[in-house]
């Protein structure tokens, strides 16, 4: 299993050791855009990033849950919205390929 993570601080120094932009005005762009997304979001909205992905708000219906540990008593598990994510062709297919 892969232990390494990429971070945002990670993104914004490798950002401004290509575009040579102080890290401060980057790290507002980076949050900008997670925002924007975030905002989205909450609205409803699908967000689609083109060669990357597509975020999408869906609503999971309520059900009947049971805990392993204690499988004869039954829990009620209310509706809820979910992000779900869809990987572009190319980033499929970088990823494939690496």
């Amino acid at each position: 299993m892969n232990t390494q993570k990429l971070t945002k601080r990670d993104i914004v120094q490798d950002l401004c050791s290509k575009c040579e932009v102080l890290q401060r005005d980057v790290a507002f762009i980076v949050q900008g855009v997670l925002d924007s997304i975030s905002d989205a979001l909450k609205k409803g909205k699908t967000v689609e990033l083109r060669n990357f992905g597509v975020f999408d708000v869906q609503k999971r219906r309520a059900r009947i849950g049971r805990n392993p540990n204690r499988p004869e008593k039954a829990i009620k598990i209310p509706a809820q919205k979910v992000i779900k994510f869809r990987a572009g062709k190319e980033l499929r297919q970088c990823v494939r390929d690496s």
